[in-house]
């Protein structure tokens, strides 16, 4: 997998843009990275994904660079596990409507909120 020729971090709009030596370019919310993360405490340890609720508001304090072939995105709510490399991004990128439409239903289901829940 080709490395993106560009990655901004949008913090204002909390958006990462990702652009690939193909051309193929995508604009991925912070909030949308953060709940599809590529780590276990997401993903799950082989049982199913987790649901991350409240993140609406989530932004990024720091992006590193993982060897040549992926980011760490340090998240300003201390999530830092997540290791996304290109081709999980591009993925990430080309399922965007599929996964956030899944992610917004099971919210529902769940009756969960996008919104931080203050105590």
């Amino acid at each position: 997998m080709d490395a993106p020729t560009d990655i901004t971090l949008h913090q204002k709009s909390r958006v990462l843009e990702v652009e690939y030596p193909d051309g193929a370019r995508y604009e991925l919310p912070l909030e949308y990275l953060r709940v599809y993360s590529p780590s276990a405490e997401v993903r799950g340890h082989g049982g199913p994904m987790e649901l991350v609720t409240g993140k609406r508001d989530v932004g990024v304090d720091k992006i590193e660079p993982v060897g040549n072939y992926a980011i760490q995105l340090h998240f300003d709510d201390g999530h830092n596990t997540g290791i996304f490399s290109w081709e999980e991004l591009r993925e990430l990128g080309d399922a965007y409507e599929a996964n956030w439409n899944d992610y917004l239903e099971r919210l529902q289901a769940a009756e969960a909120s996008r919104d931080k829940l203050w105590h």
